[in-house]
């Protein structure tokens, strides 16, 4: 049984508090496959991925994270009023765990900083540390599916509660 369930069996609601935000979680089934979706989404980019030295290029790593916008938007599109606990959380995310390390990227990159090498330095080193769970202040619980990425662990914690 699903420690959500056994919740959901006592009356009780499960709580969660992402550093950026906290609230009480009561995923309904749209909730659940909002955040599935996204799950998928996130696994299959370099937001998972190690981006050592050697291989990778900054500008397509920032392409990448970026885009988790418009993957999160056509979730909630498609979700629609399914999922309203999931939007509550990937807004949240968007605005407050993303959008930060895109923004400065971004305009780091329009002013030449992946021509320079220091500045690539700069970016994997930031991007390391913003992958890690532990650098963000975002609580880990043992049930979640094998995610120590802070990008990932945003959006689904609370989702998948397994006894």
């Amino acid at each position: 049984m699903k420690f959500e369930e056994k919740l959901n069996q006592l009356g009780l609601r499960l709580r969660f508090n992402l550093g950026i935000l906290s609230a009480e979680w009561t995923p309904q089934q749209g909730d659940r496959l909002a955040a599935w979706k996204m799950y998928i989404e996130l696994l299959t980019r370099i937001t998972t991925q190690a981006l050592p030295n050697e291989v990778g290029n900054e500008k397509a790593a920032l392409k990448s994270i970026y885009s988790i916008f418009d993957s999160t938007r056509s979730v909630l599109k498609e979700q629609g009023p399914n999922c309203i606990e999931f939007s509550k959380i990937a807004i949240g995310v968007l605005n407050q765990v993303v959008r930060p390390f895109t923004t400065k990227w971004h305009n780091k990159g329009l002013a030449g900083a992946f021509e320079c090498e220091t500045e690539c330095k700069n970016f994997r080193k930031e991007y390391e540390a913003r992958k890690s769970i532990e650098n963000t202040g975002v609580p880990c619980a043992p049930y979640e599916l094998g995610s120590r990425n802070a990008f990932v662990h945003s959006y689904i914690s609370g989702l998948t509660v397994q006894e």
